[in-house]
């Protein structure tokens, strides 16, 4: 009788603890396919994630209490399977909870302080040689463009579609090109500006103009909106993020895409309520540092 007594004990130890160590993996595995929730700047769709998975293990273990150990070896094996094959593995999970803390407290903005966010339409009251040739030379509509960006949009973080959206399109498309992407300069004596097949053709090289041409033309090609920044000596592409609460969103979505960088901030403009966020090749990452502020053109494609 004691026996017996220690024998169910030990099994609702073990089941309960089987079901702990389900939720864990469950729970970020949920995540993936419910929508960003933001209340302020915290991020709480995690915590309705593991509350989810917490409900259901409670209620399989209250009806179907002999299959949560199944249920945790199906989903063990799932993971081992997917380590090999480079699908979502233990190493996301670790990932997914990590951008949970980037999320909230791990990461802090840095907005660009210059006459941007002061009078943008100062800058945009005259257009010299440099800014009618980057902006004859943008292109969203052509075919090679398009094909170009569609194909590089579907390389990278699809498992992240049905939580953000368009968004990991532009961010897989941000990522081949800035991997990509090679510095060649221009003529001493000419600047030259390279519509984005051409440098395409090229082998994506070229110059800080030609990236920022090419950049704004595949990003626009699917559907995103941006514009070119030209500072002293530099020019370079920004993305239209929305208002604060998208914004947000956008940040979650880089920290979970580029989950293998340690971000610490972005950097951004924002005017009227309107955020831009860096895509500089120089940067390496969507919203990294600046050159400088010392800006003279903004380009409004």
């Amino acid at each position: 009788m004691i026996n017996s007594r220690h024998y169910t004990i030990t099994q609702n130890i073990l089941l309960e603890l089987s079901g702990i160590l389900t939720i864990v993996p469950l729970a970020p595995l949920l995540n993936r396919y419910i929508p960003p929730v933001m209340i302020g700047e915290l991020n709480l769709d995690m915590l309705i994630s593991i509350v989810v998975a917490f409900i259901l293990i409670r209620l399989l273990l209250k009806l179907f209490k002999p299959l949560i150990i199944p249920v945790l070896v199906i989903l063990l094996g799932i993971f081992v399977f997917n380590f090999f094959s480079k699908g979502y593995s233990f190493k996301d999970v670790v990932q997914d909870y990590r951008s949970v803390v980037l999320n909230n407290w791990g990461t802090k903005d840095s907005k660009q302080q210059d006459f941007l966010n002061i009078n943008p339409g100062f800058f945009m009251s005259y257009y010299d040689k440099t800014v009618r040739g980057i902006r004859s030379k943008v292109d969203a509509r052509d075919s090679v463009v398009r094909n170009f960006s569609v194909r590089h949009s579907l390389e990278n973080f699809d498992e992240y579609f049905n939580k953000y959206g368009p968004l990991v399109r532009h961010l897989s498309l941000f990522k081949y090109i800035n991997k990509h992407f090679k510095y060649v300069s221009d003529s001493q004596r000419d600047e030259y500006f390279a519509a984005p097949n051409e440098t395409m053709q090229n082998g994506l090289g070229g110059d800080c103009d030609d990236h920022s041409i090419l950049m704004v033309s595949c990003l626009q090609s699917i559907g995103a909106r941006c514009r070119i920044v030209l500072i002293e000596g530099h020019a370079y592409p920004e993305i239209y993020c929305g208002d604060k609460k998208e914004f947000e969103v956008m940040q979650q979505a880089i920290i979970h895409c580029f989950n293998e960088l340690k971000i610490k901030e972005f950097h951004y403009h924002e005017h009227e309520g309107e955020f831009w966020l860096n895509l500089d090749y120089t940067a390496h990452r969507p919203g990294g540092p600046y050159i400088n502020n010392k800006v003279y053109a903004l380009i409004e494609l």
